[in-house]
């Protein structure tokens, strides 16, 4: 594993979608982040742009800053173009690429893209081996890019840790944070996303999170993962106070650090932060970036 790479995720980052700003702010907001101090950009793979135009953009913009796919979805992609996108990328940017790749869910797979979605972690299994085994001719990259899996139940963080760098588990919560540590031992990355909204106010903050649980909520992989961790159904569904507390950070800058530093606590190797921004969706909550600086 990368030294390098692993020391720089030790400070947090921030996961945001860029795919509602122009190229141009794309690369105002992956600079300013980077000014801020914050480690890493995880960028994800939806509707949008294609995450590795996205991210060749975003690093062009930057010096410093770590650009990570979160996550790219295995079915979108032959196993060794995959390889090939996280190679060049890694080989551009001098290093400073991480590869997450996940499984995806089977509404966003056979839903909207009409491919099969059959057994996830067989079938990452057999994607991961495959791009491992893929052939690359272009001038590599000093070091091979680092590769975490979209990891939530117990069985795909085990094999995030077996034959990845680490895990990216998403929507969690630091309890979460702890039972991975826990199956994946001392030494595997652990890159954990954490939406944050900057109130003291509890009506917004729990209506903010309602708006971003959206289809979330109704994603089996998400679901049995809250399942898991100890809701219940009704509990998702009628969005009760003790769920949306647990899976927002909100408060003021104090309270939403503490919840990071829980995260840390648990045994995260690095925190992603999400910012939640109430007033304007096109545009991350900077007023959070700021508060929050790595910087100080």
């Amino acid at each position: 594993m990368s030294s390098a790479i692993h020391d720089t995720l030790a400070t947090t980052g921030v996961w945001y979608f860029t795919d509602m700003l122009t190229t141009e702010q794309s690369r105002e907001t992956a600079a300013r982040i980077e000014s801020l101090g914050y480690s890493a950009l995880w960028i994800p793979d939806t509707l949008g742009r294609d995450p590795f135009v996205n991210a060749a953009t975003l690093l062009g913009a930057t010096s410093e800053l770590i650009v990570a796919t979160g996550i790219a979805n295995i079915h979108m992609r032959h196993p060794g173009m995959m390889k090939q996108g996280a190679f060049s990328l890694a080989e551009l940017s001098g290093g400073r690429f991480v590869l997450g790749l996940g499984v995806s869910h089977a509404p966003m797979v056979e839903g909207l893209r009409q491919l099969p979605y059959e057994k996830p972690l067989a079938t990452m299994r057999t994607y991961v081996d495959a791009m491992n085994a893929s052939m690359y001719m272009g001038v590599p990259p000093a070091e091979e890019p680092l590769t975490v899996l979209a990891a939530l139940g117990p069985k795909m963080l085990a094999m995030a840790a077996e034959k990845t760098a680490g895990a990216h588990p998403y929507w969690t919560t630091p309890e979460h944070t702890a039972q991975a540590r826990e199956i994946m031992g001392p030494d595997a990355l652990l890159c954990v996303e954490q939406k944050c909204v900057l109130t003291t106010d509890a009506e917004i903050a729990h209506e903010a999170t309602r708006d971003q649980l959206g289809m979330y909520a109704d994603l089996p992989n998400y679901r049995n993962n809250w399942l898991r961790l100890g809701f219940t159904d009704e509990e998702i569904d009628s969005r009760a106070p003790r769920f949306l507390d647990a899976v927002m950070a909100w408060g003021d800058e104090a309270a939403i650090a503490d919840r990071i530093q829980a995260h840390y606590d648990a045994g995260a190797t690095h925190v992603c932060i999400q910012p939640v921004n109430t007033e304007d969706r096109s545009q991350p909550d900077w007023r959070l970036l700021e508060a929050l600086s790595p910087k100080g």
